[in-house]
């Protein structure tokens, strides 16, 4: 995967003067020991302000951007948030166990008092750091949370030096994907919105571009046998060339790109085609490529493909698993009810990848209007089977920033329609449908990661900002969500 952070881990150890220093020493030595990954071991134990002014600079020098506070005893208060405060990338704090009965006179830290200070004072000076479920481990268990905040610090990072480049307004019946872009900026996202004609000049000057038979070489590999529109391909390479190049022409001062991208009405008239296969073939490398110029969704595709360090894809939550193929494929062999499954579908989005096998295809929806040639380009198939995180982050209306997590699947069951579709399930699906979805204002697009990365993306939308009730998520049947009617 291209267009994502390397995170660079690096650890310091904290010590409260009227504690051992050596405690909080070979506890972060301990700690190193215990983490399989790489991580730099700070030399300077910060018990003071001047400590944490060395360490900092040791930090810098060592290229980490992502930092471990790590309480070995109680701890300094000032100084450890401080080192928080000043540090230029994502933060976590943990704290050490005791170790053993036979030594807590000398050899007892205690940094689980410690952790609840460091807390308080991050709080004080309204301070961001990832902070465990339980906080508080031995040093495998401390290493085994590092582990964790590696793709959250990975997500964050990328997210404070993204650009979104769009093209073109949304689709006139497509309000649901326009939202305000002032939580962008809030984010620290930064945002480039151009013209469908901008796009358009930019492909016509790369007619006849030499590096155009190479990328078809390259489609023509990956479709192999799926190649049913070998004549499209030609306009579909240089198309990709076009982004490929906008995005180096206009990224700037930012390190990493999405494109929420322009792909009907008029697009299909004037460009011969449909973008879809290419949007998939960015979005399989690490450049996530939204349909209907949709900005939050290719802002939440990219925080999906942080968070899992893996493709990603958006779908509509489209359309209901019909009664009788529920109860010929599902019923009884899979444990759901018929509200709990859905489809969730796009015209050909999905990289190939992630399809079970795949062929380019029409757009079938738009040839019902449009001649069938000008339709070319969707890359379709069945989605993989396996285990899915249905989310996304959204600017409501009034520009509150709300996000929802879902954890499911994608059942093996063949959909027996077109585009790239699957057949979905997530537990308590219909309630979640109702009270989460509708009743937070959602739209129709969802991103999709592949794996159960829930437990990530709620940590990453609490760093970023979104508050913890405006993250919904599946509630099970004994937890009524605030709307639901208790007499239903």
């Amino acid at each position: 995967m291209i267009n994502m952070p390397e995170v660079k881990l690096g650890i310091v150890a904290v010590s409260r003067d009227c504690f051992p220093i050596t405690l909080s020493e070979n506890r972060r030595k301990a700690v190193a020991a215990a983490y399989e990954g790489e991580l730099y071991e700070c030399p300077t134990v910060v018990e003071s302000e001047r400590d944490m002014q060395k360490a900092l600079q040791e930090l810098r020098e060592a290229g980490c951007n992502a930092l471990v506070v790590y309480l070995g005893n109680f701890g300094p208060e000032t100084a450890e948030t401080l080192l928080v405060k000043y540090f230029h990338g994502p933060c976590m704090v943990v704290a050490a166990a005791e170790e053993t009965g036979e030594d807590l006179i000398q050899g007892r830290g205690d940094a689980y008092c410690g952790m609840l200070n460091a807390s308080y004072n991050l709080k004080l000076r309204n301070l961001k750091a990832y902070i465990p479920e339980y906080p508080v481990g031995c040093a495998e268990e401390v290493a085994k949370m590092i582990e964790e905040f590696v793709p959250i610090a990975r997500a964050v990072i990328g997210i404070k030096n993204l650009k979104i480049i769009s093209f073109g307004p949304r689709p006139q019946d497509f309000l649901a994907c326009n939202a305000p872009i002032k939580q962008l900026h809030n984010l620290g996202v930064e945002i480039e919105e151009n013209s469908e004609l901008d796009l358009f000049e930019a492909f016509n000057k790369h007619a006849g571009d030499e590096r155009i038979p190479q990328v078809v070489a390259d489609m023509e590999k990956e479709l192999g046998e799926g190649n049913k529109k070998p004549e499209i391909l030609p306009k579909l390479a240089q198309y990709e060339l076009t982004l490929l190049d906008w995005i180096e022409d206009h990224k700037g001062c930012r390190k990493y790109v999405a494109i929420a991208g322009k792909c009907w009405p008029a697009f299909q008239t004037q460009f011969g085609f449909v973008p879809c296969y290419v949007n998939s073939r960015l979005t399989g490398r690490g450049i996530p490529v939204s349909c209907e110029v949709d900005i939050y969704g290719a802002l939440s595709e990219y925080i999906g493909t942080l968070a899992s360090n893996d493709a990603v894809t958006l779908l509509d939550i489209n359309n209901t698993v019909p009664a009788d193929l529920y109860q010929s494929e599902i019923q009884g062999k899979y444990g759901y009810i018929q509200k709990d499954t859905f489809m969730g579908f796009h015209c050909g989005n999905t990289t190939s990848g992630k399809l079970t096998s795949c062929a380019m295809k029409y757009q079938l929806i738009m040839s019902r209007s449009l001649p069938q040639e000008v339709t070319q380009g969707t890359l379709e198939g069945d989605i993989v089977p396996g285990d899915i995180t249905f989310f996304r982050l959204q600017s409501t209306a009034d520009n509150q920033l709300r996000a929802y997590i879902a954890n499911g699947e994608v059942l093996p069951v063949a959909t027996r329609s077109f585009g790239g579709i699957g057949i979905f399930a997530i537990p308590e699906m219909g309630r979640f449908y109702r009270h989460v979805l509708i009743e937070g204002g959602f739209p129709h697009h969802g991103a999709v990661a592949f794996g159960h990365v829930g437990k990530t993306l709620f940590e990453v939308f609490k760093y970023l900002g979104v508050e913890p009730a405006a993250i919904g998520y599946n509630q099970p049947k004994s937890m009524r969500y605030p709307t639901e009617n208790p007499f239903a």
